[in-house]
């Protein structure tokens, strides 16, 4: 059974020092070159390779050659490297942008930039579906992400809260598909049976089902019903064209609530 972490579950004020740079820091330590920003690498890369669930203080010193006890100096625990591990992770898809200025950028290229920058984040790093980010502690780069996704959709002319309304819809939208995608791997990864083979051993049962008469809708969808498709692109163009008729309403609605020319 896969677990999930919990992030902003450790001690948050001493998370907070170390991704705010307000901590006091080590002034010597058991082994040269042993830093903050290396344990963060190290349990990142650890966790691309083998998951979240093998990032431990233990493994952590291991691969970085020191002893357990001396990580400690750096980090309480894996509870506070998780959201040092998460705000790494995020100042990625930010990392040498630049706050555009108003009318500079439209908000539909701002939308889908938010959304691919989200599923390649969620592609590169997969263990990221395995947190609860319900309560995330806000450090330097998640604050910066943040900034930069209301910099771009600030041409939506919505209110504050739809603003960040309209962020949280791309961002599940996109949870959504990463984790399909996920799990989709997974599923073949843990049972050793392809897609392909695992749908061929169902067909003799669905022929007959099909053929029964009980579920006309489902027998007559076409043969490529669940071909491959780009379900991403398809959600996020409609998506986008949602949020496109409440912005052009709105607009709509400023125009008709100014007042006109007086009249002379």
């Amino acid at each position: 059974m896969t677990t999930t972490e919990t992030s902003g579950s450790g001690d948050v004020a001493r998370s907070l020092e170390l991704l705010w740079g307000t901590g006091e820091r080590p002034t010597r330590g058991p082994k040269p070159g042993l830093s903050l920003d290396r344990i963060v690498t190290a349990a990142i890369t650890v966790a691309d390779t083998e998951g979240l669930a093998a990032v431990s203080m233990r493994r952590l010193a291991a691969e970085l050659g020191v002893g357990a006890m001396s990580l400690y100096r750096y980090v309480p625990g894996k509870a506070e490297l998780l959201d040092l591990m998460l705000d790494r992770v995020q100042g990625e898809a930010t990392e040498g942008a630049s706050t555009p200025p108003p009318g500079e950028i439209d908000w539909r290229e701002a939308m889908e930039k938010l959304a691919r920058g989200h599923l390649a984040q969620y592609r590169a790093h997969p263990w990221l579906l395995k947190v609860n980010q319900a309560r995330t502690v806000l450090g330097p780069s998640a604050v910066r992400g943040l900034e930069l996704a209301l910099a771009g959709l600030r041409g939506m002319g919505l209110n504050d809260p739809e603003t960040i309304s309209a962020i949280i819809s791309v961002q599940s939208f996109v949870h959504g598909i990463a984790q399909m995608e996920l799990q989709t791997a997974e599923a073949a990864q843990q049972t050793g049976l392809s897609d392909e083979a695992f749908w061929e051993g169902q067909r003799p049962f669905l022929e007959r089902a099909m053929t029964s008469g009980e579920y006309p809708l489902m027998a007559s969808l076409s043969e490529d019903a669940f071909a491959e498709f780009d379900h991403f692109g398809f959600g996020l163009r409609r998506l986008v064209a949602g949020f496109e008729t409440l912005v052009r309403e709105r607009a709509e609605q400023r125009s008709a609530d100014s007042p006109g020319p007086a009249s002379g």
